[in-house]
């Protein structure tokens, strides 16, 4: 759940540093390289989130 959080939170992240460089007019380096880390990052914990979810204790037969 902890990853799914922190997901989240750099999806928000992400999208607010996005939309942040439509509104300045130098079109500064550091909200695009910012957006560019948490994005990565909401990719990251997505992944983790849902490897998380698979049920690894019980083992899948090919017949079933």
């Amino acid at each position: 759940m902890l990853y799914a959080l922190a997901a989240l939170v750099s999806a928000i992240i992400a999208a607010f540093c996005f939309i942040s460089i439509r509104g300045q007019a130098d079109g500064g380096m550091l909200p695009i390289v910012v957006g560019i880390i948490f994005a990565i990052l909401t990719i990251i914990f997505g992944a983790l989130f849902l490897s998380s979810r698979v049920n690894k204790t019980e083992d899948i037969h090919i017949t079933e």
